[in-house]
């Protein structure tokens, strides 16, 4: 069977951090515990649309490998990129991801470097991001048992329109207050290192393992490119914004093919692609198969979309600000 782009069903995913009400993304409210995350490319994800209606992501990354994941997929059989949207109501817990490196070291197929899109921020919403000039290992690892770990990371303010990248290794925590898109390695693997005393299980030296006293996190200043907005190109992924009253046409990057995932923050439209369509809206991702050269996004009326793939060619980690407005200057 061919491949066609593919509409999955979005994961609601319960965290104590969380929310009941996730508009102005999603209509529903959360009936039990508060929802913290919803995956849109979670290996779990069932498509919603065409012949391969109820199969779940990761069941065709197996059957159909290099087709639907692409060259640049460090595995053929696995899907390389996890997006979310994030609802945070109360601080997330101190963490760290490890890099790739570490993770396999124990047994895991990635590390996990992410980046996060504000796609929107009440006024003092925060990130703490990485550690203060200074703060070593040691420093921190005392501090965790003073219960003040939160004292020594670099908090800062988040706006609407900024991209925080965060590179595996770094120690970070998101503030309540906003809504993220996250885009990240294919991994799940977070070692918590502090949680304000709330009674959940903490992987301090594990954490303490994978975490580096510096990284190149923060805030990525965005790029005109092509007809939208360069938000982060990394080793890892590429992210970009798009905003379109017109059809847009897309088509596979020179170098090593990816999967190219286009995930509505906005309004509704089609994807067209390989003699199918199909809609979409806000909170919605489609996924177009590598073996997808080209495609069109048409608005219905005004649509607003991040388009994230792996880069086709090596990048080198984004220039970066700890600046209260640097990801700030292009809409």
């Amino acid at each position: 069977m061919s491949l066609y782009p593919l509409l999955l069903i979005p994961d609601f995913r319960e965290r104590v951090w969380g929310a009941r009400d996730l508009s102005p993304i999603y209509n529903q409210e959360a009936e039990k515990e508060p929802i913290g995350e919803v995956w849109v490319t979670g290996e779990d994800c069932q498509v919603a649309n065409g012949p391969l209606a109820g199969r779940a992501l990761r069941d065709l990354a197996r059957e159909y490998g290099r087709d639907l994941v692409g060259e640049a997929a460090p595995q053929s059989d696995r899907f390389p990129l996890l997006i979310k949207f994030l609802f945070p109501r109360e601080k997330l817990s101190v963490q760290v991801h490890p890099d790739d490196e570490a993770a396999r070291r124990a047994g895991q197929p990635c590390g996990k470097t992410e980046c996060w899109y504000v796609l929107a921020a009440e006024p003092g919403a925060r990130i703490g991001l990485g550690l203060k000039p200074g703060v070593t290992r040691g420093v921190f690892e005392r501090a965790i048992g003073e219960t003040r770990a939160e004292e020594l990371l670099n908090w800062i303010d988040i706006h609407a329109g900024e991209l925080i990248y965060v590179a595996a290794g770094t120690v970070h925590a998101i503030g309540p207050g906003s809504v993220l898109v996250e885009t990240q390695q294919n991994s799940d693997t977070t070692y918590r290192l502090y949680d304000y005393g709330r009674p959940r299980e903490l992987h301090v030296q594990e954490g303490l393992q994978a975490m580096k006293e510096t990284t190149r996190a923060g805030k990525v200043a965005p790029a005109k490119h092509g007809g939208g907005l360069r938000l982060v190109a990394s080793p890892s992924f590429l992210v970009e914004r798009y905003r379109a009253s017109k059809p847009l046409s897309f088509a596979a990057d020179q170098g090593k093919s990816s999967a190219q995932i286009v995930v509505a923050t906005e309004g509704a439209g089609v994807v067209e692609a390989a003699g199918h369509e199909v809609a979409f809206t806000r909170g919605e991702a489609v996924v177009v198969p590598a073996c997808v050269t080209s495609f069109r996004v048409r608005p219905q009326w005004e649509l607003e979309f991040l388009l994230a793939r792996l880069p086709a060619e090596p990048v080198a980690e984004p220039e970066t600000s700890m600046a209260a407005d640097a990801g700030v200057g292009l809409s």
